[in-house]
């Protein structure tokens, strides 16, 4: 769907130049609602621009459905750029307009007849619960319903890419998880391909089911939403995901369990599929006490990430032999210094 191969782009101004992305590589599959988090001048917003060819990479290609974008007339570059849509973080909307007439504007540029702009639009209007706002201007609505009509602009070509740049940045959380619930609805309904650019790890949790982490201009992780969220493997994917998964021990229970004696601590994954009484096993076979000490559960998407971090009190033999029990691959414990 869209490929992007070894992607840089250098800005040159005042003879200084400025690496923006740096032999950038990704894969966006049919269907997938992909995301890409960085924190602010990682290179995201340049990303996206190269997807559509609103900007040109300084070198590398860029592939939507098999095709090079580069290899491209500026005729047939404008017509590709119809099955892109896009979703800015401000909206965008012309307030001289209706909200009608903001929705046609791509079926104008077009030229498409007015009949098909009429029930186009309205079905769209319609599909965004926004039909009672078409004679409405963009200044009497509220912010979400102004990216609902940002949205519905986006799908008036029947695009099969959906690009969001921040599209969320600018709404309050409960409006932001609407606007999200709309894009799930979209990649559902329409099959339209989604690439969402964030810096908020809590898009990627509710939607995405595949993740990049960009970092000054390059991809440093990249893989399934559960695995990323589950292992991250460099420092900035994990202070990202530690704002969504809360997995460390508060240092006030920290404090409270340091000096317990003949003690040990296990950090244990939570499987929703995995039946298996952990603790209750641990009590029963080993003898041992087991203190349950910190607990985090998570949504990630259709799935559930979480750990139980566990105490357990007793003698070292014992200890032991628990210590091996909770380290078996099946449950994959690792232990913490306290």
């Amino acid at each position: 769907m869209i490929e992007m191969k070894h992607i840089s782009k250098t800005y040159t101004r005042k003879g200084v130049e400025t690496e923006a992305l740096h032999q950038v590589n990704l894969k966006v599959n049919e269907g997938d609602i992909y995301g890409v988090i960085g924190y602010s001048g990682a290179g995201k917003s340049t990303l996206i621009r190269m997807i559509n060819f609103l900007e040109k990479p300084t070198s590398g290609q860029v592939f939507i459905n098999g095709i090079d974008l580069g290899s491209y007339s500026t005729s047939q570059l404008r017509d590709a750029r119809k099955n892109i849509g896009m979703i800015f973080q401000h909206f965008n909307l012309l307030n001289s307009k209706t909200i009608f007439q903001n929705v046609a504007i791509p079926l104008v540029l077009s030229k498409v007849n007015k009949t098909q702009i009429k029930d186009r639009v309205l079905e769209l209007l319609d599909f965004v619960g926004l039909a009672d706002k078409a004679e409405s201007y963009p200044n009497e609505l509220s912010g979400g319903q102004k990216q609902r009509i940002g949205i519905a602009r986006a799908l008036a070509s029947n695009p099969s890419v959906l690009l969001c740049d921040e599209a969320t940045s600018a709404l309050d959380p409960q409006t932001t998880d609407s606007i999200l619930n709309l894009l799930k609805k979209i990649n559902e309904e329409y099959n339209i391909t989604i690439l969402i650019i964030t810096h908020e790890m809590s898009i990627i949790q509710k939607v995405c089911n595949r993740v990049a982490v960009m970092e000054n201009g390059e991809i440093i992780e990249e893989g399934n939403v559960l695995d990323v969220f589950g292992s991250p493997q460099q420092t900035s994917t994990k202070k990202f995901v530690q704002t969504v998964i809360h997995d460390e021990i508060p240092a006030s229970v920290k404090n409270k369990i340091k000096d317990v004696p003949n003690s040990r601590l296990f950090k244990v994954p939570f499987d929703q599929n995995d039946t298996n009484p952990i603790v209750n096993d641990l009590i029963r076979t080993f003898n041992i006490t087991v203190n349950i000490v910190f607990a985090s559960i998570n949504e990630i998407k259709d799935d559930t990430i979480g750990y139980l971090v566990l105490q357990l009190i007793g003698e070292k033999d014992l200890l032991e032999k628990a210590a091996g029990y909770l380290s078996h691959p099946e449950i994959g414990a690792k232990e913490l210094a306290k």
